[in-house]
């Protein structure tokens, strides 16, 4: 969250995502993740976390790829273009995460040294430890006012779960 809350105002509710960018259970809750973006604007606070798998070959470097999206403004947006894409993210590796950000406009030099360098290496871990701190195992997976809900197995109806727990939320004033 941001130090920048102006004194009296409430944050807004906190939805942690943890997702992997090569899961195609990731690609199906990605019209649940529009939805919610819809219908709470900035009520909602949507933040990305990394959770990737070993037996995705590009699980990691697509989360170091995505990191460097935030850094340029874009993470949600490179998120979603690269997740749409899945297949092709398995067929043709790194040299895809490169290809998406500059088909988006971003500084594709700056993810290639980026996923040379590996900058965004100690966020990834970090992330990733704490997921398996607090009990996650697959993605995506979500976590809101204090509830993890797993939908690795299944989005039927998370979406209204969670719609739920961020109106309680909301109405409460607190995350």
């Amino acid at each position: 969250m941001s130090d920048s809350t102006p004194a009296g105002s409430a944050a807004p509710p906190l939805l942690d995502v943890w997702c992997e960018l090569q899961c195609p259970d990731c690609r199906t809750a990605l019209a649940d993740l529009r939805a919610l973006r819809e219908r709470y604007g900035d009520k909602l606070e949507l933040r990305l976390r990394h959770f990737p798998l070993e037996r995705h070959k590009y699980a990691f470097a697509a989360a170091q790829a995505a990191e460097e999206a935030a850094m340029q403004g874009q993470a949600w947006t490179y998120v979603e273009a690269v997740l749409e894409r899945v297949a092709e993210l398995e067929a043709q590796g790194e040299p895809f995460l490169v290809q998406v950000a500059r088909e988006l406009g971003l500084n594709a030099e700056e993810f290639d040294t980026a996923l040379i360098d590996g900058r965004h290496i100690l966020m990834v871990d970090s992330d990733h430890a704490e997921g398996k701190a607090i009990g996650i195992t697959g993605t995506p997976t979500y976590v809101i006012g204090g509830e993890r809900l797993d939908g690795g197995t299944s989005q039927e109806g998370l979406r209204e779960r969670i719609e739920e727990i961020a109106d309680r939320l909301l109405a409460d004033g607190k995350d």
